[in-house]
């Protein structure tokens, strides 16, 4: 939760975690229940949900009064740009904010289509900037977040600790016994997040043949509690996961080395056969509300932060349990100097 093109986070367990993205939950060792997985992923959001596919939000397009919608993807670290973006667009600048919940590809046709004024962390769709960048002209770039993502396959330290060499791809094979679960059908388990992710994993498993099953969380929640689960118990886990993520804080991970990233080497989502890149996570408004936004459109391409900034509201959100408006509150009042340029 990245890239992402034809990668990082899609749903039957983004076939990488061996992200760490993108990163990105209900499937692991001991199957956590799609109700608790759902449960958890509306607790990390905090923010109204809704399917972009089919509504669009009340507020988006009134050119003529102060409103914005924000585009939230499921993953906290989107949601922690969010509820800073709003905290200061509304306590700062005085517009009325409204956040609509939309996977990473429909949220392009809605910005597109006027129903969002902009999408804060894209992990890269380059046939999504294409087609709605470069040839449609409806949506901006609005820059880089000021944060870089990737997506990898993770164990737990622990576990590379007592296998070292279990972190190079090549050796995978002779340890899929250790990832074997009732899930991935007699073969070793990658544990993906959200279907709605892009990711290459299956392609990855197929093509480096692997004796392995990408098996799907459901979400980033669920795939966080699982993980969090088998690390309490000691278990060896091989996850789809990405950076930046405040999970790394409380469960350290170990990447395992995938064949090296190449410029072009994802183009072909059936061949792919190489590692994911490190990316540049960008923003992007609706072509419109880019022209038309006043000191709304102006803060937003100004907006950027740190890995270290996301990943302090993410803790407070999905560990200690603080609304998103709490966390962002919290952060605003301790970091005015990083801010304060955004609103002028």
């Amino acid at each position: 939760m990245r890239i992402r093109t034809p990668s990082v986070r899609t749903a039957v367990i983004r076939t990488a975690v061996i992200r760490t993205r993108s990163v990105r939950a209900a499937v692991a060792r001991t199957a956590v229940p799609v109700a608790a997985g759902a449960a958890a992923l509306a607790l990390l959001g905090g923010c109204g949900a809704a399917d972009m596919t089919k509504q669009a939000s009340p507020f988006a397009g009134a050119r003529g009064s102060k409103t914005v919608t924000l585009s939230v993807q499921s993953w906290v670290g989107a949601q922690s740009n969010v509820a800073v973006a709003q905290y200061l667009l509304e306590h700062e600048l005085g517009y009325r904010v409204d956040t609509v919940q939309v996977d990473e590809v429909p949220a392009w046709d809605a910005l597109s289509q006027d129903r969002v004024d902009a999408i804060l962390e894209e992990w890269g769709h380059p046939d999504q900037v294409r087609r709605y960048v470069t040839d449609k002209h409806t949506v901006v770039r609005a820059g880089d977040l000021g944060v870089t993502g990737h997506i990898g396959w993770f164990v737990p330290t622990y576990l590379a600790k007592e296998h070292p060499d279990i972190t190079d791809w090549r050796n995978l094979n002779k340890y899929a016994s250790l990832f074997r679960t009732p899930e991935s059908g007699g073969k070793g388990q990658i544990m993906d997040g959200s279907p709605s992710y892009v990711t290459n994993d299956q392609a990855l498993v197929k093509n480096l043949k692997l004796d392995y099953q990408v098996v799907f969380a459901g979400s980033e929640a669920a795939q966080i509690t699982q993980m969090q689960q088998d690390a309490k118990e000691h278990k060896p886990f091989l996850s789809y996961w990405y950076t930046p993520q405040w999970l790394f804080k409380k469960v350290p991970l170990t990447e395992v080395k995938l064949p090296p990233y190449k410029e072009g080497c994802d183009t072909d989502a059936a061949k792919v056969a190489c590692g994911y890149p490190h990316t540049r996570l960008q923003k992007y408004l609706n072509a419109g509300f880019a022209r038309s936004g006043g000191r709304a459109a102006a803060f937003l391409k100004k907006f950027r932060w740190t890995t270290e900034d996301q990943n302090q509201v993410s803790l407070m959100i999905a560990e200690e349990k603080l609304s998103p408006r709490t966390a962002a509150e919290k952060w605003v009042k301790g970091h005015r100097s990083e801010w304060e340029e955004w609103v002028r």
